[in-house]
C-alpha cells in the first residue's frame, strides 16, 4: 500500500481527500500544526501532497535538506494550487522543487492520475547506469558519484544531471529541458533552470578540470563527460 502524506490546513478538503484515497488504496498520514516535516521522517511516505500555502517553505526545506535530519529529498511532491493560482504561482513550485502543481477547483479523479502518475516516475529504471567521463549516474538507485566521491542531489537537479548526461556533449535547449524535466507546456519568462543548472554545475565542481555543466549562450546546456 503506497503512503501519502497529506498537508492540507482546510478541515473539509482534508477530509474530503482522507476518506476517497483511503478508499482507493492509500494510507494516509495528515500532517497538522506544521509537523510536516517531522512525519517525514517518521512515516517515510512514498508522495507529499501539500496546500500552496504551505508549499513553497515546505518545498526548499525538503529539497535541500537539514543537518541531522534523514527525509527522503527525492520525495515526490504535488501541490494543491489555490483558487486564484496562476503561470506565476506554478512557476514559483517548479523553482522551489515540486512535481506537480493542481490548481483548485480540481477533480479528483485527475488528482488520483496525477499521484499515480508522479509515483510510476517516481520508480527508477532497473539496471541502467549512465555514464559521462567521470561522472556515473545509477538511475536503480539514484546513486551519483564523480570519480571516486559520491553526490547527493535535490531531485530536480538528479533529473537535470540524468538528461544531459545522457548525451553528453549535446547542447540540450532550454525549451527541451524544461518541458522534458519540469514538465512546462507553457514555457513564458522563468529562471527555474537556470537557477538548478547553476546549483548543479557548483555541485560538480572539481578544482582540476572545467566545470561540467556548459552554459551554450542563447540556447542551452550541455554536459562536458570528459
Amino acid at each position: 500500500m503506497q503512503n501519502v502524506l497529506l498537508a492540507e490546513p482546510e478541515p473539509g478538503t482534508r477530509g474530503f481527500l482522507e476518506r476517497h484515497l483511503r478508499q482507493d488504496g492509500f494510507e494516509v498520514v495528515e500532517a497538522e500544526d506544521g509537523r510536516a516535516l517531522e512525519l517525514l521522517e517518521q512515516s517515510q511516505p512514498d508522495v507529499l501532497l501539500v496546500s500552496d500555502e504551505l508549499a513553497l517553505d515546505l518545498c526548499a526545506r525538503l529539497r535541500e535538506g537539514e543537518p541531522g535530519r534523514s527525509w527522503d529529498r527525492d520525495l515526490p511532491v504535488i501541490v494543491l494550487g489555490g483558487q486564484g493560482a496562476d503561470a506565476v504561482d506554478r512557476v514559483r513550485a517548479f523553482a522551489r522543487g515540486c512535481d506537480d502543481f493542481v490548481a483548485r477547483p480540481f477533480h479528483y479523479d485527475e488528482l488520483v492520475a496525477r499521484i499515480r502518475a508522479v509515483l510510476r516516475r517516481a520508480q527508477p529504471a532497473p539496471g541502467r547506469v549512465i555514464r559521462a567521463g567521470a561522472i556515473e549516474v545509477d538511475t536503480a538507485t539514484r546513486r551519483v558519484t564523480v570519480g571516486d566521491e559520491r553526490l547527493a542531489l535535490p531531485g530536480k537537479e538528479y533529473e537535470l544531471l540524468s538528461k544531459l548526461a545522457g548525451d553528453p556533449h549535446r547542447v540540450f535547449t532550454k525549451e527541451e529541458l524544461l518541458r522534458e524535466v519540469w514538465g512546462f507546456r507553457s514555457l513564458g519568462r522563468t529562471r527555474t533552470l537556470d537557477s538548478h543548472a547553476s546549483r548543479l554545475r557548483r555541485r560538480l565542481a572539481r578544482p582540476d578540470r572545467p566545470p561540467y555543466v556548459q552554459n551554450v549562450w542563447g540556447v542551452g546546456y550541455c554536459l562536458l563527460g570528459d
